[in-house]
């Protein structure tokens, strides 16, 4: 197929082609521009590109050709008409809510988000005079009642971390715009392999790069995708102004990430159906929470809404006395061998994690609860290691608290 013909190209092929114009050296990997600015012709020129006639490069906080080729890559894959990298998955979030939100504004979120988010609105967005208030992800009529005269955004991330709830996208998206409000969807988990909310009526995606679209653990960064309106003009305005830019060597390996990340997807949610229908069975788990589970209770909708697979996040939580939990859970992070304990997800190596005391461990308890995040509850991000080896590292720390 002619390279004119990119804007058919099946997604597989976008994740390796998109968004790179080969430059006059005929390069056939991407190149990273190691540059903090770029060279004017002649002074109208660089009057030019600063007043915004001319489209070239100006400075690398916001004008970078390996970013843009990112962001190009990414934006189509999401099917959305622009991408804005930033320089963490936090940074994207912080961006979008400069971008589009104000003084008296209100949020109406999920309680299951990522708990630095939860700090994020609670401690920071107050400072600007912006409240939010926090309802269950899959009630929808929770998310209905919550909404204000001045609601400006829904803010969900579906499946959940770390209980993978989920959301009905489309029917949030209709909600949101009927009260004048944008929906914005935190597609980390899922990436585009699994889930493009853009399609399903979201206004806003947004990706953490850090995790599966990097894939290896390697580098730090963030994107928000949308219209051009929404993305390319507001929340662009946010990053070239205020800073938070994606460098151009972990675009370059967030590019390498993408022409892999379907296959990794494919394999990573493989291996999780395994672990989790063997945790189900286990004696000394007392639930199991993965989509791809039938008892899992919104297992038909995240089916049709995440492209038939479910991903390599679940979580379990363990038996025994609550007031032992934490000793209970720590003692068996501690007795895994071959797993990693860290608090990130995505990587090819499987990684264990206590969520109550990493990463929602600055949330408040009361909240933490409300959220449903026991001290019994351990998550695991499911790596590409042999399925065998990670159920045999998980049993040592079984035997660790049967004894």
């Amino acid at each position: 197929m002619p390279y004119d013909d990119k804007d058919k190209w099946d997604f597989a092929t976008r994740a390796v082609r998109a968004g790179h114009n080969r430059s006059p050296e005929g390069e056939q990997g991407e190149p990273i521009f190691t540059t903090s600015s770029f060279v004017f012709d002649t002074a109208e020129q660089a009057a030019a590109r600063f007043a915004g006639d001319d489209p070239g490069n100006i400075y690398s906080r916001f004008t970078n050709p390996t970013v843009r080729t990112f962001e190009e890559r990414l934006a189509t894959l999401e099917e959305g008409q622009r991408c804005v990298a930033t320089g963490s998955g936090m940074a994207a979030i912080f961006s979008t809510c400069l971008a589009t939100l104000k003084a008296g504004d209100h949020i109406v979120s999920s309680q299951s988000i990522f708990g630095t988010i939860t700090v994020l609105f609670n401690n920071y967005l107050t400072r600007f005079g912006i409240e939010t208030t926090f309802v269950p992800l899959a009630d929808y009529d929770a998310w209905k009642n919550a909404i204000k005269g001045n609601t400006k955004m829904l803010f969900l991330e579906t499946p959940s971390n770390p209980l993978l709830d989920v959301a009905d996208i489309s029917a949030l998206a209709e909600l949101a715009h009927a009260n004048k409000s944008i929906l914005v969807v935190d597609n980390t988990i899922c990436t585009p392999v699994l889930q493009r909310p853009i399609t399903l009526g979201a206004d806003i995606s947004i990706n953490s790069t850090t995790k599966y679209i990097d894939g290896q653990g390697r580098s730090i960064g963030g994107a928000v995708i949308g219209s051009e309106a929404l993305v390319g003009n507001e929340v662009f305005g946010v990053v070239r102004t205020c800073g938070p830019a994606m460098s151009p060597f972990n675009a370059w390996i967030a590019l390498k990430g993408l022409e892999t990340l379907s296959l990794r997807l494919q394999a990573h949610s493989a291996s999780a159906k395994i672990l989790a229908s063997w945790l189900e069975q286990h004696e000394l788990v007392k639930k199991v929470y993965y989509t791809g589970l039938a008892s899992h209770p919104q297992h038909e909708l995240a089916d049709r809404q995440q492209h038939g697979l479910h991903g390599g996040l679940l979580s379990f939580e363990l038996t025994g006395d609550s007031s032992q939990a934490k000793e209970r859970a720590w003692q068996f992070c501690d007795a895994t061998e071959l797993v990693s304990i860290t608090a990130n997800l995505g990587d090819t190596k499987t990684i264990l994690t206590h969520p109550a005391t990493t990463t929602h461990g600055r949330v408040d308890p009361e909240v933490r609860a409300a959220a449903g995040i026991s001290d019994g509850l351990l998550r695991i991000a499911v790596g590409l290691e042999a399925v065998k080896d990670i159920q045999a590292d998980l049993e040592r720390g079984f035997n660790a608290i049967s004894k």
